[in-house]
């Protein structure tokens, strides 16, 4: 019977700090992809290039959005220093971001193109700002390392500017690999809620902040009539479970998909490692289950796999 609680602490697992990935492989497809066979239990360690063969055929549905250069490092009018970090634009030159540090910053203070609005909790700020974003990749924070190539942390088929964060499945395709799969796109601007950590004792007692997203009726129409589908990522996974309960083609999902929850469109899930406690995990554990992606987790530190946004993949049929 499908659990309706799970203890957060589930979602825990101790990674060794040197299979943190800091860097992108030189070549994107060059990652290593852990595969995980549903029906036979089976484990398979392959290359990313080997996708198209594990696919069978299937159509890979990606999240086609791009990350804004949103990550602005300040002055405050004192002289000191001040982050801003854009989450999302509201209209009208406002967006809802991150600003730090939180008790050294007021409502009317002008940190170079910002202007602080209104503080609404946890370090979020309302703000204006003038022009377009022009900082840096919002790379996480455990990645300590800077980034030589700034468009090694988009994917290769990124459009519509929109994510305050990477979606990470999708930074090992490259054209010609692409080229040999079945691709259909949807767009979800991953937000920060995303990546909050679980801090509730149970998954059932976070909130998960809801994030825009837009699908092509006639993407929707192919996706939702084909056999079978691949899901590139959490994001993209969130956005097909949302419309085959009916969600419109374009708003705000909040779906939050935890162990015992209904896939109905993903027959598939090729995703990267993530962090413990984290919305994500709880998602590949509700369509890998709980116990088989604790031990693929375990399996995939044994064999010395990179973690995390710039780490490896894998591909759960």
């Amino acid at each position: 019977m499908p659990r309706t609680t799970v203890r957060t602490d589930e979602l825990d697992y101790d990674l060794p700090p040197e299979l943190v990935a800091q860097r992108p492989r030189a070549r994107r497809d060059e990652s290593r992809l852990l595969v995980y066979d549903r029906a036979t239990g089976a484990v398979r360690h392959r290359r990313f290039l080997d996708l198209p063969e594990e696919a069978g055929g299937a159509l890979v549905v990606v999240n086609d959005t791009r990350v804004v250069p949103a990550r602005l490092r300040l002055r405050r009018p004192g002289g000191g220093q001040a982050e801003v970090l854009l989450v999302e634009p509201l209209g009208d030159g406002l967006w809802e971001g991150l600003a730090r540090p939180t008790k050294r910053l007021r409502p009317g203070m002008r940190l170079g193109p910002v202007e602080l609005v209104e503080h609404v909790g946890e370090g979020r700020w309302l703000l204006r700002l003038e022009g377009e974003p022009a900082g840096e990749p919002p790379l996480p924070p455990y990645i300590t390392e800077p980034l030589a190539d700034a468009e090694r942390y988009q994917t290769v088929y990124a459009r519509e500017a929109g994510s305050a964060a990477a979606p990470t499945a999708g930074l090992h395709f490259t054209p010609e690999l692409l080229a040999r799969l079945d691709v259909e796109r949807v767009t979800l601007h991953v937000g920060l809620g995303t990546f909050r950590p679980v801090a509730a004792a149970t998954l059932d007692a976070h909130e998960l902040h809801s994030e825009r997203y837009e699908v092509a009726a006639v993407a929707w129409e192919r996706i939702a009539s084909v056999e079978r589908v691949v899901a590139v990522g959490t994001t993209t996974t969130r956005v097909l479970e949302t419309l085959a309960r009916g969600g419109s083609l374009a708003g705000r999902t909040n779906l939050f998909i935890t162990p015992g929850f209904e896939f109905r469109r993903v027959d598939a899930l090729l995703t990267n490692f993530h962090l413990p406690r984290s919305t994500l995990l709880a998602l590949v554990m509700a369509f890998a289950g709980i116990e088989e992606t604790r031990r693929l987790y375990a399996e995939a530190i044994r064999e010395r796999y990179r973690f995390y946004s710039f780490g490896d993949a894998m591909l759960v049929l």
